[in-house]
């Protein structure tokens, strides 16, 4: 860890998912318990789930950009815990998940005819990305995976859920409402910092320099 991350390390590493993991559930109860267990509570956990996961997921995504762009103990932070944000974005994602399959009465089969082939499709092969990052977030499997590929997957899953994120969010923001646009907002900075705080590649040394 960065010595100027230290201020900010009450809370790091794997008891920073356990405290994110309990937080989690337990807005979830909390949830269900003022809304009721039936359609419209469980459609506020999805709600409430949907938002989490983008918040963990777009920190996760941004930490190294926003740790160029601004460093200090705060962004130092992030970055030496972007793992475990991850991970806890995994989390509330299957939570959202266990959630949408409650409104669908946990039929995987309802959920597949009246959610159509495109969501099942998209969100399945998010989903996939989310359960492959979550397991490879080990030092053992990422080891046993190796640099290259974990890097390969790591990053197409983390630009694919961008891509669902920023669909889910931008289209309503414009046609829906407005609500909807600081996700939007947000969606679209965070590529924007990836792009503008991308790690530079070392110069090719030249003939003269040789």
């Amino acid at each position: 860890m960065r010595p100027d991350a230290t201020r900010y390390s009450l809370t790091r590493g794997w008891p920073l998912v356990s405290v994110a993991g309990s937080a989690l559930i337990l807005m979830v109860l909390a949830l269900l318990a003022g809304f009721g267990t039936d359609e419209l509570g469980i459609r506020q956990v999805i709600r409430a789930t949907a938002r989490t996961s983008f918040v963990l997921f777009m920190l996760a995504f941004v930490a190294s950009a926003v740790r160029r762009a601004w460093p200090n103990g705060v962004t130092a932070w992030l970055l030496a815990n972007r793992r475990y944000v991850g991970v806890s974005f995994a989390i509330s994602h299957v939570l959202h998940l266990l959630a949408i399959l409650a409104l669908y009465d946990w039929s995987v089969r309802r959920f597949a005819v009246e959610a159509g082939a495109a969501a099942i499709l998209l969100g399945g092969l998010g989903y996939a990305f989310v359960f492959a990052m979550a397991a490879t977030s080990f030092d053992r499997t990422a080891a046993w995976l190796g640099p290259r590929r974990w890097r390969r997957l790591h990053t197409a899953g983390a630009y694919y859920l961008w891509t669902i994120f920023t669909i889910s969010y931008v289209p309503r923001a414009v046609m829906e409402s407005p609500a909807y646009a600081p996700f939007a907002v947000v969606a679209l900075a965070t590529l924007a910092l990836r792009i503008a705080y991308r790690p530079r590649r070392a110069a090719r040394p030249t003939l003269a320099a040789a």
